[in-house]
Formats: C-alpha cells, structure tokens, sequence
C-alpha cells in the first residue's frame, strides 16, 4: 500500500481521514494530516507541523513506537533507488545535530518519489 494510490489527496480525503481516525490521538490542536504512507507495517504521516514515524514492533505487534519530527530539526534527506529490477529504496533523515542519519526502507509498493515530493514540501518551507 502506497500514499493513497500514488498520488498526493486532501486533507479531507478518505484516506486521510482514515489515518485521523487510527492516529488522531497523536494530533496537538489544529494539527492535520496532510499524507501518510504505509510500507509494510510501519506508517509515515506527514502532517502540518511534523513528521510522525509509526514503528510496529514485535511478532504481535503490540509494542509500537511513535517518533515525532518536527520538520524543522530536519537538516538534510536523501533517497536512495533501486536498480530497475530491485525496486526497494530507501530513505536518509538527518535530524538536529546527529551525524547518523535515520534510515527507512521502502518497498516497491510505495512511490519513493511522492514521499520525497512530500518531505520536500515540508522541510523546504
């Protein structure tokens, strides 16, 4: 599963009220979703003030992490792809003073070209 189908929707969409509906709780007041991505079990939601990271953990999956990035302490990105016949990529945050970058795979069900048109929108602000 991709963002919504591939392309960027609304914030009214139905696909972002899904993630409202799941992930609502997460929101400070006047926060939106703006686009989330699902790749295998975690979810990536950009939203109007951050980027919030949902890690399931575990064979049960109730162990989950939740890590919020304001865009901001964000300093670079890259995306990385695969060759033509190896369709993963993957995707390189550096944030606040941290020379490590956080890293997230992606699989070929996710177009690595919308998040980064999403990250870029933000972080670029």
């Amino acid at each position: 599963m991709g963002l919504f189908s591939g392309e960027t929707k609304s914030a009214g969409s139905a696909e972002t009220r899904k993630f409202h509906a799941e992930y609502g709780q997460l929101l400070a007041d006047g926060e939106i979703i703006d686009a989330g991505f699902v790749v295998f079990r975690d979810t990536f939601l950009f939203t109007n003030k951050r980027l919030i990271l949902i890690d399931i953990q575990g064979v049960s999956g109730r162990q989950i992490e939740y890590l919020s990035i304001p865009y901001g302490s964000i300093r670079k990105f890259s995306v990385q792809t695969g060759e033509k016949f190896d369709l993963n990529a993957e995707l390189k945050l550096w944030i606040g003073n941290d020379t490590i970058p956080l890293e997230k795979k992606f699989n070929k069900d996710v177009n690595i070209y919308d998040v980064q048109k999403v990250l870029a929108g933000h972080v670029l602000k």
